[in-house]
């Protein structure tokens, strides 16, 4: 596996050292043998969308598949350029607005915890920039483990350069116990548009015409260390250029029902989607566990259970 590794890195880091503009190039010639000869994952693609957008023409969707597509090739070369990029440049294409104002939130309310809540919107990769941002602030993000594991060490050491700390899922309300006791504040990002196994479903709400789980982690141990919420909207403004904005969801999460912040964040990705739905990771299968196979699974684990 290291020497797998290795080869990968050598050979993604030779080909970052290239002009972004040049690999934009490349990824204008890679769209055609993706969307017309291989055909990745467009029936996927294209059912998620039917579903999604009912009330959409077929040629509406049929130019959101496109751009899906495009920005797609692109996100996978705006990747490889974080092998070699600078800092100056990450910070020039991905731009945090806002800040000033989450600071003087966290002090005027004391708060030792800022969670952030995120979606396969844009390039979420460059989220992880953040730490270039806020020095002072321990910035951190939730990760799910890549099977292939060489490309499970890319993505870690891809996300790491940037001074953030990568949080394997299931260590998420041990490691964020433990940073309680450390003297800097914690910023910590959730991509909780995930597909949840099983047994995390927990809550479903209504999205892009599904009724969908979504994971609850980041509303829930939020309530449990009194960290303040926020969404993070990303925009693209132009290829290759990023800005992510701030909007508070709440100071004290406690004072919520529960899910309902969790619901808060499905209707702001929802509308954002609606807005530029080119931008949202169409690939993956969102909604292959449906509500119906899951009261299923939970009345067969009920049976079981009761043996």
């Amino acid at each position: 596996m290291k020497l797998v590794y290795r080869i990968l890195f050598f050979f993604l880091y030779l080909l970052s050292l290239l002009p972004l503009r040049l690999l934009y190039f490349f990824s204008d010639c890679l769209f055609f043998p993706l969307f017309y000869v291989v055909k990745y994952r467009r029936k996927v693609v294209k059912k998620q969308l039917d579903e999604c957008f009912p009330e959409k023409s077929m040629k509406e969707k049929r130019d959101i598949e496109r751009r899906f597509y495009h920005f797609f090739c692109d996100y996978l070369m705006e990747v490889i350029k974080l092998f070699s990029i600078s800092k100056k440049e990450m910070m020039r294409r991905m731009e945090f607005v806002g800040l000033d104002e989450v600071r003087a939130d966290l002090e005027r309310e004391n708060k030792k915890f800022c969670f952030l809540y995120l979606g396969h919107y844009c390039n979420w990769e460059y989220i992880a920039s953040l730490a270039y941002w806020l020095p002072e602030i321990h910035c951190g993000q939730i990760y799910h483990r890549i099977y292939n594991q060489s490309f499970d060490d890319l993505f870690l050491k891809l996300r790491g350069q940037f001074g953030g700390e990568s949080i394997l899922m299931k260590d998420t309300l041990r490691r964020i116990l433990t940073l309680r006791g450390q003297e800097k504040k914690v910023m910590i990002g959730f991509i909780s548009d995930q597909l949840p196994k099983w047994e995390n479903m927990n809550h479903w709400t209504t999205f892009l015409n599904h009724e969908t789980s979504f994971f609850i982690g980041a509303e829930r141990i939020a309530k449990q260390v009194d960290a303040a919420l926020y969404y993070v909207r990303v925009e693209r403004i132009r290829r290759g250029y990023y800005r992510a904005s701030f909007e508070c969801m709440a100071l004290h999460p406690k004072e919520y029902p529960d899910y309902e912040l969790t619901d808060l964040y499905s209707r702001r990705l929802e509308e954002q989607i609606r807005q530029q739905p080119g931008y949202w990771l169409w690939t993956h299968k969102r909604w292959k566990r449906t509500k119906e196979d899951w009261l299923k699974w939970k009345e067969s684990n009920s049976e079981k259970a009761l043996r």
